[in-house]
């Protein structure tokens, strides 16, 4: 393809793009909002687990369908799905109901997250992609940052033509969308050649089986017990269908909607376990951080936006370091061990950030993360893409989506389930402090502080001292304006709830950063899988016509 061609269908693949991603960075600023509406702060994991659960499964169908009928029909489906979730999502009326749309945005997200990165694997050999990168980071860190602050700014708007503010996160989705189906109909244009193949349905239904039960015990867990019945029935069905899922993929061969061929390179099968744990920190902790910022340092949803920009300017800048690195030298090894390293010492800094920790100590945390952070997401993929040959190279990039969403779908239900099933006993603590409750008691005898109207919501809290520990499962907006010493034993123990968040993050991604010393970084192929497809062809073409005249 020439220079021209490539930048068209990246211009189709940049529009699509600006469309998740701007979806993932707008949601979490304004989620703490959403859920004191609709009163189910606790239940905002669905939120969030509904949507990775659905991209999650649905990753790897496209990759597999598109091997098999083209990129643009399945990307262009991806699109309406998304956009049909959305529309749902800003009519939702309470949590259960949006966590059930989020589900069908996630249906039409995960061919928005699988299909660009494959469409590059396509045009672009794997060493000059870093070429081409900084276009699709330049949509990224615009909606990295405009995204919390969109986010933000609807979440502080109580109405905008008299539909609530936060319901404009998602409806924002569709204007932006009919521009991506226009362009990706105009500039989407890629040669596909058509190979009959058995789709793998039983293949597709097991993921279902194995992925959703683990999550589900994941995040109902500390309700349910450990080791209750039930969530010894979930952990049994994961299991059984991760092997009915190993023998029918085993059967399906080529056709498998996860080949296991893939699996007989070293280079796929470290970075499939590195995506995973990567996945479970990076998702997992940054869903909890704008949490802190606005629970613990007080900001407003709009300034928790911007409180994120140190993670992104970070993300931005050794994306695109180590792509122009990789690019020139053709050597990627050392960025995965690097990258890991930073993010787990971001996250074991981030564990000491307690409510009496200053501003500028998160921020380092977010900025060393955000380093981290950048020389992971692309060097993962380009790595996997390099390992296979060019039919699979949309399966393989799905796949390696598939088990990094994976993670993060996981990752996201287990620290929920830590930080709200740690709130009570850090809440007990904090309100068993000496200090912290002499202040209390102090500020609540004071005639002016009971006068003020701000003070009344939690001083009604503090009247049932039984109850302490749930009062942040729901609406937590009764500390808005409250008095700080009122407020303080809240904020103490939400914090050291998410201290514990961050350290179990930190252990994950720490075992990663041992596992990355040992992938195993094959040389970057020179050409695209479009090219070694006409190659390939063009081979066996020169192999028949022998045969023929014979």
């Amino acid at each position: 393809m020439t220079h021209r061609e490539i930048l068209l269908v990246i211009a189709g693949l940049m529009a699509a793009m600006f469309l998740s991603s701007l979806n993932q960075t707008v949601v979490g600023t304004a989620m703490k909002t959403i859920a004191d509406d609709l009163d189910g702060m606790a239940l905002q994991a669905w939120v969030t687990t509904a949507f990775l659960i659905m991209s999650t499964v649905s990753t790897p169908i496209y990759g597999k369908l598109s091997d098999l009928f083209g990129r643009r029909p399945l990307f262009l489906a991806s699109i309406v799905i998304f956009l049909i979730g959305s529309l749902l999502c800003g009519l939702a009326n309470d949590m259960v109901q949006l966590a059930a749309y989020r589900a069908v945005q996630g249906l039409g997200a995960g061919g928005l997250m699988a299909l660009p990165l494959t469409v590059m694997g396509d045009i672009l050999a794997p060493r000059e992609r870093a070429k081409y990168q900084g276009y699709f980071l330049a949509v990224f860190g615009v909606t990295s940052v405009i995204g919390p602050l969109i986010g933000g700014l609807f979440a502080g708007l109580d109405e905008i033509l008299f539909i609530s503010g936060w319901r404009w996160v998602f409806l924002l989705n569709l204007p932006i969308g009919v521009i991506a189906l226009i362009m990706v109909m105009t500039f989407l244009h890629i040669p596909h050649t058509p190979h009959r193949s058995r789709i793998d349905w039983f293949g597709a239904v097991l993921v279902i089986v194995t992925v959703v039960p683990l999550i589900l015990v994941a995040e109902l867990g500390r309700d349910w017990g450990w080791t209750s019945p039930l969530s010894v029935a979930m952990y049994v069905t994961g299991a059984l269908g991760l092997v009915a899922f190993i023998l029918v993929e085993r059967r399906m061969g080529d056709a498998a909607l996860i080949p296991l061929k893939l699996f007989q390179s070293p280079t796929f099968s470290m970075v499939t376990v590195l995506s995973v744990f990567v996945g479970v920190g990076m998702f997992g902790a940054l869903m909890t951080v704008p949490l802190y910022l606005q629970m613990v340092q007080g900001a407003t949803p709009t300034e928790s936006g911007y409180l994120m920009l140190p993670m992104v300017a970070g993300l931005m800048l050794s994306s695109i370091v180590v792509g122009q690195l990789i690019a020139r030298t053709g050597r990627y090894k050392i960025f995965p061990i690097i990258g890991t390293g930073m993010l787990s010492a971001a996250f074991l800094w981030l564990s000491f950030a307690t409510a009496d920790k200053p501003l500028w100590f998160i921020i380092v945390g977010m900025a060393v993360a955000g380093l981290g952070l950048g020389q992971l997401m692309q060097t993962l993929t380009i790595a996997s893409q390099n390992s296979v040959g060019h039919r699979d190279i949309g399966v393989a990039t799905s796949s390696a989506t598939f088990f990094r969403q994976m993670g993060g779908t996981l990752g996201t239900a287990i620290v929920f389930s830590l930080l709200f099933g740690a709130l009570p006993s850090t809440l007990r603590a904090a309100f068993g402090d000496p200090a912290l409750m002499g202040a209390l008691r102090s500020a609540a005898a004071d005639p002016a502080v009971a006068a003020d109207p701000a003070n009344a919501a939690v001083l009604e809290v503090l009247q049932h001292p039984a109850q302490l520990g749930e009062t942040l499962n729901g609406d937590t907006s009764f500390l808005i304006g409250a008095d700080p010493r009122l407020t303080a034993p809240f904020l103490d123990g939400f914090a050291d709830a998410n201290t514990q968040v961050f350290f179990f993050c930190f252990v994950v991604v720490a075992i990663a950063f041992v596992l990355s010393f040992f992938l195993k970084a094959t040389p970057l192929r020179e050409k695209s899988a479009i090219q070694e497809a006409h190659e390939h062809a063009r081979k066996q073409d020169d192999r028949q016509q022998p045969e023929d005249a014979r």
